[in-house]
């Protein structure tokens, strides 16, 4: 009996390595032949290399903020909040289509943070031609530092005691926290407590600031602290617009799938982007969209990454930028967006304003006076390249995604 086992095992052993005899020999099929690396263009990859580092170190950053950013511009806004009500009609269109991860890329104060909660990238840029911009951004990153919760973040930004029980907030309703911070009184010594507390954490953030810039933060901070909730964004040339939403507003929007998403809606958004925060990687720099070097730079970051934009958000730049073609603005821009790393799920979010040279725009939606669109970044480029955008309305009308 024990002679058979060993006969047994015998040929087993022989059946095996006569099989991987076999396999070595087998010519390789058309599906098994070693292929050669698919060539890459400077403006294009195809898949990642490498994810980019988990965190930069306080000098790597301010070196970028640095680094990266061009001389200080001018526009005629505060921006503190964004004007666009319709700013999440976008959002059940990048989940259907899967915009996720990489780097995103966006222009403006905090709406942005709703986007990359939904889109979790590994980096972003904010870029904006006010220096006063990457100062209110500083200012987030230092709110996001201070707070241990949604309810804490907004009780800081708007002057409000936090309850005894904050813990307990992590699981409550986007309303329920509005309530709170509409019944609770701001108080002037929690303001100016946050405020030292928020200097000396930018302080510790390693930009170069002076001390006219510190004060820019305060007058940013004292804004929020002075309206509350009801903080509408303002112009300097122009009067108010009966469309502009609130910080309430805002917080309360929906997409078109009925679901809220600003970032302060869920606990985890909010904890993400303090993640990325603490790691310094949303980092804020200036920029014209149009200019020679931040939007180039980032493409060359990038590609030598071997990363790729997942989402730039334009808002209503385009229009300054095709006005007129004033010194051939909106070119250089496209000519840059060409050079951003790409794949087919990389888009460009943009918002219109209805009546914008007299253009209702169809895919508006009943009761906003602001659009937003969605658009690849490759149908964007191919456009550009063949010469197809003779005006603002080409531009917002040639490939719009439909978002329903």
């Amino acid at each position: 009996m024990e002679r058979l086992r060993k006969l047994f095992l015998a040929a087993l052993v022989f059946s095996f390595l006569t099989q991987s005899a076999s396999l070595q020999q087998k010519p390789l099929g058309e599906s098994q032949q070693k292929q050669p690396p698919a060539a890459q263009t400077p403006d294009r990859v195809s898949a990642p290399a490498k994810s980019l580092e988990r965190a930069l170190t306080k000098e790597q950053f301010a070196q970028i903020v640095e680094k990266f950013s061009e001389p200080n511009g001018y526009f005629d806004s505060d921006n503190l909040i964004s004007n666009e009500a319709s700013y999440l009609h976008v959002m059940g269109k990048m989940r259907q289509m899967k915009v996720t991860g990489g780097a995103y890329i966006g222009v403006g104060p905090d709406q942005n943070f709703s986007y990359i909660a939904q889109i979790r990238p590994n980096i972003v840029f904010i870029t904006d031609i006010r220096r006063d911009n990457l100062l209110q951004h500083l200012f987030f990153k230092s709110l996001f530092a201070l707070s241990r919760n949604r309810l804490e973040y907004l009780c800081l930004l708007f002057g409000r005691s936090v309850p005894s029980d904050l813990k307990s907030w992590d699981s409550r309703a986007i309303q329920e926290i509005v309530t709170y911070l509409d019944k609770t009184p701001s108080k002037r010594e929690l303001f100016e407590k946050t405020k030292a507390d928020i200097q000396s954490k930018v302080k510790g953030f390693g930009v170069k600031l002076d001390p006219a810039e510190f004060e820019t933060i305060s007058r940013i901070h004292t804004a929020f602290f002075d309206a509350g909730p009801d903080l509408k964004f303002t112009s300097s040339k122009r009067p108010p617009r009966w469309y502009y939403p609130t910080y309430r507003d805002l917080l309360l929007e929906k997409d078109l799938t009925g679901k809220q998403c600003n970032y302060l809606v869920s606990e985890d958004d909010f904890r993400f982007l303090r993640s990325l925060e603490e790691r310094n990687l949303i980092i804020p720099v200036v920029a014209n969209l149009a200019g020679d070097h931040t939007l180039k730079t980032i493409a060359q970051y990038l590609n030598e990454r071997g990363e790729r934009v997942s989402a730039f958000y334009t808002s209503n730049v385009e229009f300054y930028l095709m006005r007129g073609f004033r010194d051939d603005e909106f070119s250089r821009f496209a000519d840059s967006v060409a050079l951003l790393p790409r794949d087919e799920r990389s888009v460009i979010i943009r918002s219109y304003f209805n009546g914008t040279w007299g253009y209702e725009h169809p895919l508006s939606v009943s009761g906003y006076y602001s659009t937003q669109l969605l658009q690849t970044m490759e149908s964007f480029v191919k456009e550009h390249s063949s010469g197809g955008y003779k005006s603002y309305s080409d531009l917002v009308g040639k490939h719009a995604l439909e978002l329903r």
